[in-house]
C-alpha cells in the first residue's frame, strides 16, 4: 500500500456528524489515534461509539466532517481504507461448525494469503490456541472464541484494527485473555481503536482515552491527564478489601484450575493432631 501508510496519525477524525432522522447521534466529533497505540472510546450504550466505528470502516457515511484511516480518506478512498483495516464487532464472527484452524484457514484463503497454513499455525500459537486448533469452535469458551476472532482479524497484517466492545459478555478470565491479546497487538505496532463501556477496560489498556457523551467528545487524554480534571486526591488510610473479581481469580487460578483451598492446605495431619 501507498499513500499515508507511514505518515501522520493512524486515524484522524474532524467535526464528524451523523443523524438518524431527527436523532443527532454525532455532533462534531474530533480525535486522533497515534500509530502503534491503543485509543479507547469510552461511552454509555447509545453514545455513538459503534456509529463512529461504522463510519471509519466505510460501512456508513457521515453527514458532515472528515475522517482518514491510515492516511486514506474514508469517503473518497474506501477501497484503500478497507485494505488497511480489520473490524471485530461486539460478537465473535466465527463458524462454530468448523475447527479453530479451519476458521483461520478459510479467512487466509479468502484474503489470498500466501502460505496460508504457516500463517494459520503462527496465529494459533500467538493466541495460545494450538492445543484447541482441531476442536470445533462450538466447544470453545467465550474467551477462546474472542481470541480466535481477533486472530482472524490479523490475517493480512492490517495496520489498523477496530475492536467494538470486544469483551461484551465475557467472564473475568475471558476478559483478561482478550486484554492480553490487545496489549500484544499494540506492542507489535498495530494501531487499535477500542470502544468500550467498561471503565476498567479503558484504564487497563488505553494509551489515550476519549469520553463520548451526547454526541461529542467531552474529554480526551491519557489516564493521568484525565485524573487531573478532578481535585487533588485526599490521603486517607483505609483497609482495602478484595473485590469479588479478585476472589474469583484467586479461587479459580490463572489457568482455570482450582487451587487447593487454604483451609485444606493448612489443615493439620492426624499425626500433628495427636
Amino acid at each position: 500500500m501507498t499513500g499515508g501508510q507511514s505518515r501522520g496519525p493512524a486515524i484522524h477524525v474532524g467535526a464528524l456528524e451523523r443523524s438518524y432522522g431527527e436523532l443527532r447521534v454525532l455532533r462534531g466529533v474530533d480525535f486522533e489515534v497515534a500509530r502503534g497505540s491503543i485509543f479507547a472510546l469510552l461511552g454509555a450504550n447509545g453514545a455513538g461509539k459503534t456509529t463512529i466505528v461504522k463510519i471509519l470502516s466505510t460501512l456508513l457515511r457521515s453527514d458532515a466532517g472528515t475522517a482518514t484511516v491510515n492516511g486514506f480518506d474514508v469517503a473518497m478512498q474506501p477501497a484503500e481504507v478497507r485494505e488497511s483495516i480489520s473490524l471485530t464487532g461486539q460478537f465473535a464472527a466465527v463458524d462454530e461448525i468448523l475447527t479453530g484452524r479451519e476458521n483461520l484457514l478459510l479467512m487466509a484463503r479468502l484474503r489470498r494469503v500466501k502460505d496460508a497454513g504457516r500463517t494459520t499455525d503462527g496465529l494459533l500459537a500467538r493466541f495460545q490456541l494450538t492445543d484447541a486448533a482441531r476442536r470445533r469452535v462450538v466447544t470453545y469458551s467465550g474467551g477462546m472464541r474472542r481470541r480466535l476472532d481477533i486472530a482472524m482479524s490479523l490475517i493480512g497484517n492490517p495496520p489498523v484494527i477496530f475492536l467494538d466492545e470486544p469483551t461484551t459478555g465475557l467472564d473475568p478470565q475471558g476478559r483478561i485473555e482478550v486484554w492480553n491479546s490487545v496489549k500484544e497487538l499494540a506492542g507489535q505496532g498495530v494501531s487499535v481503536l477500542l470502544t468500550t463501556q467498561y471503565l476498567g477496560e479503558a484504564e487497563q489498556l488505553a494509551d489515550r482515552i476519549a469520553i463520548l457523551h451526547d454526541g461529542r467528545i467531552i474529554a480526551n487524554g491519557t489516564l493521568a491527564e484525565l485524573k487531573q480534571l478532578l481535585p487533588p486526591a485526599k490521603v486517607e488510610y483505609v483497609e482495602k478489601q478484595p473485590s469479588l473479581e479478585d476472589v474469583f481469580l484467586a479461587v479459580v487460578g490463572a489457568t482455570g484450575q482450582t487451587p487447593t483451598p487454604a483451609t485444606e492446605a493448612s489443615a493439620p495431619t492426624s499425626k500433628e493432631q495427636r
